[in-house]
């Protein structure tokens, strides 16, 4: 099989398996006990939280561990909109393309009386800066704005976004799940308060992500019962899976912005022979996209028959995000960049990793090039 859908999740990579096979025989004890067991786990996840903040250019202590994107999403949403609402100010903004973690989090807050502004994007789903200045008001408290977009791959101005923030003494949170592990990113160097990052997007293993939250920051523990994490999620931590999206991580950073050249360079090979086809056009930026990420409309071929067909032929792709595979409703990010419903269903998704090599996307280029004139013509 041609596995094309490294968006949805990654591969656990060898050194994470390694590092949870280690954690399971050697740190089994829980982390909050005093005695020698319960101290070695301690301080394996200590080393653990050490290496994932130094991949981040984070201090351990900025780091709280998440089931995941989705709860580090709304855990940074939640505790900002609250803090924000003690100092009446209970107006928030995101945009049209976020994540539904993001956007279910807003749309729950707007039943508890908060104001949600919701920014357009461009054809190619970029945010203009002067879009969210003008949005901005005086009783904002929080923007939350995507580093990476998971369907399309269109990467957001961050470091402008996040500065118009920080000029205005407004808190700043950018879903980072795409981004982490596949371009190089240091929080120091970025003006974000609130980051959330997820482990399976960069072969580490599921259920395990952390939220990144700058000194100062506001945060409030959604999960009570316990002072795990210095009182920001209580609960007994997955010391396995945190060693293993530890070692994953490190090892997607080495020679990162290599790696993502050579991704890179088989993307676009695959988008010049699909681009070629009559009716086949790119969704989002070319220029500002993350390094593996291909999503194309194509006329005359609905969405899914054309993964059934290709899973049939060996290529895995999607259609867009895997948390709405089963909603019948065209994609929200596609109607934002302007595209018909009709051609929302048309479109699929395609995203690489250093695992594909050259003969697997020649292979699946091929093979997409046949699917396609087989779908308009049994029309």
């Amino acid at each position: 099989m041609i596995y094309l859908d490294h968006a949805a999740t990654t591969r656990i990579s060898p050194a994470a398996l390694s590092a949870m096979q280690e954690c399971i025989e050697n740190c089994w004890a829980n982390p909050s006990s005093l005695h020698t067991p319960g101290r070695q786990a301690s301080e394996c996840l200590q080393k653990s939280r050490e290496t994932i903040a130094a991949c981040l250019g984070a201090s351990p202590k900025e780091l709280t561990f998440t089931s995941g994107g989705s709860e580090s999403d709304n855990q940074a949403i939640l505790s900002a909109a609250h803090a924000g609402a003690k100092l009446g100010k209970r107006h928030l903004i995101t945009s049209a393309i976020e994540h539904h973690a993001v956007l279910h989090t807003m749309a729950a807050l707007r039943l508890q009386g908060f104001d949600v502004t919701f920014l357009p994007v461009n054809s190619e789903g970029i945010v203009d800066p002067d879009t969210l200045a003008s949005a901005i008001r005086p009783d904002t408290a929080l923007v939350s704005i995507m580093t990476a977009n998971n369907e399309i791959g269109t990467l957001q101005p961050v470091q402008k976004l996040g500065t118009l923030c920080r000029e205005r003494h407004i808190w700043f949170h950018t879903d980072a799940v795409q981004a982490v592990g596949h371009l190089p990113l240091n929080v120091n160097a970025l003006p974000v308060d609130l980051l959330s990052l997820s482990a399976h997007k960069f072969h580490g293993p599921r259920g395990i992500g952390a939220l990144y939250v700058r000194k100062g920051a506001p945060i409030e523990a959604l999960i009570l019962g316990g002072a795990q994490e210095r009182g920001r999620r209580a609960g007994t931590e997955n010391l396995p899976a945190i060693a293993g999206m530890a070692a994953a991580l490190e090892e997607s950073c080495t020679q990162l912005e290599t790696k993502a050249l050579q991704v890179k360079k088989l993307r676009d090979r695959l988008a010049r022979t699909l681009c070629e086809i009559n009716g086949v056009s790119v969704n989002g930026s070319m220029t500002s996209r993350l390094p593996g990420n291909l999503n194309l409309t194509i006329s005359g071929c609905e969405a899914e028959m054309f993964l059934l067909l290709l899973d049939q032929k060996g290529v895995c792709a999607s259609s867009g995000s895997a948390c709405t595979s089963g909603s019948l409703d065209p994609s929200h990010v596609l109607l934002a960049l302007g595209r018909t419903p009709k051609e929302a269903r048309s479109s699929l998704r395609l995203t690489l990793d250093i695992s594909n090599t050259e003969e697997e996307i020649e292979r699946a280029g091929t093979v997409i090039t046949e699917v396609i004139p087989y779908l308009r013509n049994t029309h």
